[in-house]
This record gives structure tokens, C-alpha cells and sequence, in this order.
């Protein structure tokens, strides 16, 4: 592997690594901002993405120039298909991950994805992203000193737990652990 992270050489290894790239991008990338990562020329990475695009003819996805970037799209003539799998998979139990996200998004509202992993230990992308798409979370701003995407829960999400309001989301408090049984722990640690 290179220093730059991408595999192989030359044509090739850029545009395996600009595909990894916008495999994982929420929004389209400008090719400076890959030119940047990969560290080469933006004319290499302007030559790369046009090749991608000649290779993916004739896939359910495209790779496509729009607001400015380049990202990966489900073709127009697929959306059928992919609406009827998203609305499917909107029927399925939520994971214990994104139970707990969730929660901590419930609870903690607004809050950014950032402070949400921190919270819960983990990278929480992907579930915040499943959240979203089932409709249970959505953006509520931006936090006016790190500029992150702030988020909070749905009218959708209170009338699946049948509340009118967050205001009777059941207490925290009896399920955290004794204050003073933390404090006794603590100091014996201490000793």
C-alpha cells in the first residue's frame, strides 16, 4: 500500500482508491477535495472519474457529476427496485445498535453524530444513516461551533412509541447506577 492509501499503480490503484472514497461520502466530492486525499494532480483524478463512469455502463449504479462532485447513483430506470427494498427493510426490527443510537439521540437531542459515537463507543454511521432513512431520526441544524450536522427525532419516531411528546419518554434516572456505589468504587480503586 502507498503512503496516500490507495493500492497499485498508476491509472488503476487511483481509481480502485477514488472508488473507496465515494463508496462511504453522505455528499457528492469535488475532485480537488480527491485530487487532495490521493495526493496527485486533479487532472489524474478528472481522467479517473471519467474512466469509472465508462466502466460502470450498463450497472444499477452511475457515477455521477452533480452540485459541484462526483458520487455513486442508483440508475433512474432502478428506482422501483430500490424503493421497494428500502420500504421492505423499513419493516424489519431495528438492531441493538440502532436501538441504542437511538436512545442516545432521543435523550440527548439535538446532537451531532460525532458526540453520538463518543457517547456510545463506536463508529455510528451506518446506523445513523438507517435511522435516517427509516424516517425515525432527521437533521435539526447545525452546531454554530463545530458546524457538525445536528440531529433529533421525528414526529414518525413518537408516533411508533405512541407518545405525543418527548416529554414522556420514561425517566433515566432509576436505571443509572447509585452515585454513591460509583463513589465507593472509586475511592477503593484509589487505594
Amino acid at each position: 500500500m502507498r503512503e496516500d492509501g490507495a493500492e497499485g499503480d498508476g491509472a488503476t490503484g487511483i481509481s480502485a482508491a477514488i472508488e473507496a472514497i465515494l463508496m462511504v461520502v453522505d455528499s457528492p466530492v469535488e475532485e480537488v477535495a480527491l485530487a487532495s486525499a490521493l495526493a496527485v494532480p486533479v487532472p489524474v483524478v478528472i481522467e479517473a472519474l471519467a474512466a469509472l463512469q465508462a466502466d460502470y455502463e450498463g450497472r444499477g449504479f452511475a457515477l455521477r457529476k452533480l452540485a459541484g462532485g462526483w458520487r455513486i447513483y442508483s440508475r433512474p430506470e432502478y428506482v422501483g427496485a430500490v424503493e421497494k427494498f428500502l420500504l421492505d427493510g423499513a419493516q424489519a426490527k431495528l438492531t441493538q445498535a440502532s436501538l441504542e443510537t437511538l436512545a442516545v439521540i432521543a435523550y440527548r437531542q439535538p446532537i451531532s453524530r460525532g458526540r453520538v459515537s463518543a457517547v456510545r463507543g463506536v463508529n455510528v454511521d451506518g446506523v445513523v444513516r438507517t435511522l435516517l432513512t427509516r424516517g425515525l431520526i432527521e437533521e435539526t441544524g447545525t452546531d454554530p461551533e463545530s458546524g457538525a450536522v445536528l440531529y433529533g427525532t421525528t414526529g414518525y419516531f413518537l408516533e411508533r412509541l405512541g407518545l405525543s411528546d418527548l416529554g414522556e419518554l420514561p425517566a433515566l434516572a432509576p436505571y443509572l447506577p447509585d452515585v454513591d456505589i460509583i463513589n465507593e468504587l472509586a475511592e477503593r480503586g484509589s487505594e
